[in-house]
Order: structure tokens, then C-alpha cells, then sequence
């Protein structure tokens, strides 16, 4: 059964929410069944590529708070994420555009390494205050995501990435995702935002019931004779 997310690395709601749905999936006993696919969605795609001012700042004159405002805010945020075993340093961290971490996450996607480099751009964001727009930064949390070093060039030189990174951006609006995380079950169900891990369970248990009857597990009664093996073996 396919679950698929929508977030920005940006949001903090999605890597807190990232953490609670994995502790769900762990306590899922057909875990084994579920097949997560990350997409990109932008907060805010304005945001320039060079960092000119700090989270908190930025917070003040986009959402027209006061400082002490965001300040509790952010204060919120951060003990929300230490409780889902999560360190944050919002003061530390660069706001640049998310659009390159996006064409990585596609390029990763492609390996099969989507979950690992969301979770390492997620802790360079939020817990390291590393610049997710600068190239090199991008090309090391690539690598320490298991990516090859020599392949990672195409994942901002090729533009079959951005365009996907659209796709999915699209894909959003298409079925009302205004806001993430968003979290999409077998296209049957959706969880928006960062919901405790009991949630999610229950959200995974419900769908997975209805998957499972629409997708029977095929059991056959064995009887077994002579025969050959895909190891090359015959008896």
C-alpha cells in the first residue's frame, strides 16, 4: 500500500510529523507492505537563494506578528520537535529557496534514497542551520545519504528533476493540499499536519484493512516434486 507526503524541508511541521508517523509505521505489524514516497511541495517559492535575513525575521514580516510573538512561537515548535526526539536550533538556521533540495530529493527518489535524504536535509535545516541552497552543501548531504558523488551533479543539471519537483507541486493543488505535511493513504484517506504517532496508526490501520481487501494475500497449499532453482541446482 502506497503512502505519499507532501513537505517543504523548510517546514518544521514536517520534519516533527516525518517522526511521528515513522514511530507509527514501527509499531505497524505489515510495515513490510507500505510503500512511502516523499513529494515536494513549496511553502514559498519567493524566498531568495541567498539568505538576507534570519527565521525570525522573516516570520515577523511575512506573517505580521510581533517579534515577542514569534519568539513563543518558535519556542513552541522547538519543544513540539524535542518531544518527537528532535533537536532544533531554529536560530541557526539560513533561509534560502528550497528549490534545489527539492530537485535532490527527486534525483534520490529515482535511487531509492527519497526517505534518507529527506531526513538528512530535515536535520541540516532545523539542527545543523546549514544552507540547503548551496550547492556543495547539497552534494556532501547527498553523499552522506548514500548517493553517488559522481552521479549527484544531474540532479541540479537536469531538468527532468525541477520538472518533477512541478509535478508534484501541481499535484498538490490538484487535490487541495494547501498546507504541510500532507499525508495521502492509498489515495483514500489524508492527514494533514504534524498529528501524534497514535494518529497515524490509526489512519494506517483503517487503510490497510480496505488495501488488503482489495489486495488479497495470495497463500498456496504446496506440493512439491522434483525440480530446478534460479541458483542453477536441480533435484
Amino acid at each position: 500500500m502506497k503512502i505519499e507526503i507532501w513537505s517543504d524541508v523548510m517546514c518544521p511541521f514536517c520534519y516533527i510529523g516525518k517522526r511521528n508517523f515513522e514511530m507509527a509505521l514501527a509499531d505497524f505489524p505489515d510495515k513490510d507492505k507500505i510503500e512511502v514516497e516523499w513529494k515536494s511541495f513549496q511553502l514559498d517559492p519567493t524566498v531568495p537563494e541567498v539568505a538576507t535575513e534570519s527565521q525570525e525575521d522573516y516570520l515577523v514580516k511575512r506573517k505580521g506578528m510581533s517579534r515577542e510573538q514569534v519568539k513563543g512561537m518558535l519556542a513552541n515548535v522547538t519543544e513540539m520537535a524535542r518531544q518527537a526526539g528532535l533537536e532544533y536550533h531554529l536560530d541557526k538556521s539560513v533561509m534560502v529557496n528550497s528549490q534545489k533540495a527539492h530537485q535532490l530529493i527527486q534525483f534520490a527518489k529515482t535511487k531509492g534514497l527519497g526517505d534518507e535524504v529527506e531526513e538528512v536535509l530535515f536535520r541540516a535545516f532545523f539542527t545543523d542551520g546549514k544552507n540547503v541552497a548551496d550547492l556543495e552543501t547539497l552534494k556532501e548531504l547527498g553523499k552522506e545519504a548514500g548517493l553517488d558523488e559522481k552521479e549527484l551533479e544531474s540532479a541540479f543539471t537536469d531538468d527532468q528533476f525541477k520538472y518533477k519537483m512541478n509535478q508534484d507541486i501541481q499535484e498538490a493543488r490538484s487535490i487541495g493540499v494547501t498546507g504541510v505535511p500532507f499525508f495521502v493513504f492509498d489515495r483514500k484517506y489524508g492527514v494533514s499536519g504534524a498529528q501524534p504517532s497514535e494518529a497515524f496508526l490509526d489512519t494506517l490501520r483503517k487503510s490497510f484493512t480496505e488495501w488488503r481487501k482489495e489486495n488479497p494475500e495470495i497463500k498456496l497449499e504446496m506440493s512439491e516434486g522434483q525440480s530446478c532453482r534460479t541458483d542453477g541446482t536441480c533435484d
